[in-house]
Order: structure tokens, then sequence, then C-alpha cells
């Protein structure tokens, strides 16, 4: 079977609802569907994340990050982690969960480097989507975090199963891999449930400018892939800023804002980050 005729196969698959997750991504997904209910007791919720060592200590790592702690005393334990974060950015953090769980089932070496960078990428374009809202375009913090981390999950998705079809994302001078991701993506995240305004901003991603002044989820989220200091392994790089774009940005992001959004963005990328593969 050739590249083309792989990425048939799995666009076909992905457009009959036939997406194969493993285990891990189940047992995430049952965690998701019991914190998207807004009268989950706040017990259960607590011990759902007990039930997962690495989303109860990224949970406790964010609650005390900068950026979430409200200047108030450190958090010791899962319960005050869950208090001060709120299901909606726990929610976020059960998305970083199931992203990383794509990458249990990778085995190729140079498959796996690719999987660790995108991991990479997306933890700051999720880090910095949150700082962009709540600085820079007034939208919902949260749903800008929450996008940023799953912005990327059909990738995630293919090199999940590149280890079936060698070369799958080798060089791709025609561009079948991006219209694949794009694809597949939809697909994956109508699977997960995402909310039909985060699908629609993903969905507008490969192909949209930035709006001046920025002001939507889609701006927030191409603003964060612009500013993201590590790229994707996968497709091209985003849309420069048109020529006018560097004084017409200025109106909104100059050098002193954007660089406390980068040092904010760094200390949440590191308290939500970490090797992909472990």
């Amino acid at each position: 079977m050739n590249k083309l005729e792989a990425f048939g196969y799995i666009v076909a698959q992905a457009s009959r609802g036939d997406i194969t997750f493993p285990t891990s991504v189940n047992a995430v997904l049952r965690l998701q569907q019991a914190l998207d209910d807004p009268d989950c007791p706040l017990d259960d919720a607590i011990r759902l994340v007990l039930a997962e060592p690495q989303l109860a200590a990224r949970t406790v790592a964010l609650a005390n990050s900068a950026a979430f702690s409200g200047g108030g005393p450190p958090v010791t334990n899962v319960r005050a982690a869950v208090t001060r974060m709120g299901y909606r950015r726990l929610q976020s953090l059960v998305a970083s969960l199931l992203v990383r769980q794509f990458g249990s089932r990778i085995n190729d070496p140079g498959l796996r480097a690719k999987a660790e960078q995108l991991w990479q990428h997306t933890t700051n374009v999720a880090a910095l989507a949150w700082s962009l809202a709540r600085h820079v375009t007034g939208t919902n913090p949260d749903t800008a975090l929450f996008a940023g981390i799953i912005h990327e999950v059909g990738g995630f998705y293919l090199l999940s199963r590149a280890d079936e079809f060698p070369g799958l994302l080798d060089d791709d001078p025609e561009k079948w891999g991006e219209l694949c991701e794009d694809v597949v993506g939809l697909e994956v995240m109508k699977k997960l449930a995402v909310p039909e305004p985060v699908l629609d901003a993903i969905g507008q991603l490969r192909r949209a400018w930035i709006n001046m002044p920025p002001s939507t989820l889609l701006d927030t989220l191409l603003l964060a892939n612009q500013y993201a200091p590590v790229a994707s392994p996968l497709g091209t790089a985003p849309p420069a800023l048109p020529e006018h774009g560097d004084s017409a940005i200025d109106f909104v992001l100059d050098e002193e804002l954007l660089a406390s959004i980068r040092l904010e963005a760094e200390e949440t990328c590191k308290a939500m980050g970490g090797p992909l593969l472990v």
C-alpha cells in the first residue's frame, strides 16, 4: 500500500466513525464524560483524578503555578487543587492526558520523536492561548486552553497509526498528509464530543488569517501558533502575519506585553507539560 492509499484508507475509516483508540484513551474518556456533568459531586471528581496519578500530579502543579494560584498559598493535595482549578480547567488537563495516551502505542523511534515534538508544540500553544485570551483577545481563557491542547489531536492520531504504514508521515510535498490530518482530526474531535465552537476554530486554523484586532478563539489559536517556541513536526508552519502585521499588532500586543505573556505561558507550560512518552 503506497502513502496515498494509506491516507485514503485512514480517512475512509475516520469518515465511517471507525476510529480506534488505545484502551488507555477509553479510560480517560470515561473520566472526561464524568467531568462533563456540572453536577458531578466534588468527591467523585477527586476520586477520578486520584485514579490517574499523572493527572493528580499535574493538577496540583498547575494549581500552584503563578497563572492559577492568584497569589494564594500553595496547595498540597488534590482536593484543594481541584477546588482552586474548577471543573473547566480540570477538563483541559484531562484532555492533555487523553492526548498523551495516543503516544502509548508508538514503537518506531522516529515517530516517537515526532510525537514528543508535537506534544511540546501543543503544550506551548495551549499555555500561550490561555494567556493571550486573558490579556489580548478577550475570549474565554479556559476554552482557549482546552482548544490549544486538542488542536493537533488529528496529528497525534495519525502518529499512533503510522507504525502500520511505513513512510506515512515522511516528507509530503503534495500535502496529502495535511488533508488527511484535517479530515481525521475533525472525526476524532467529534468522537471526543468537542464543543462545536472549538471544533470550528480548529478546523479553520490551517487556512485562516488573524483579524485585527484579534478577538476570537480562532485569532487566539493563530497567535499562539505564531509565537509558540516549538513548531509542529507535521504539515507546514502557520501563515506569517501580513506585511502590515507588525504595526497593526502593536496596537494590541506590544513587545512588553508579549514578553510578559511568554513568561506566564512558560510557567503554565512547565506545570502541564513534561515528556509525552514516559
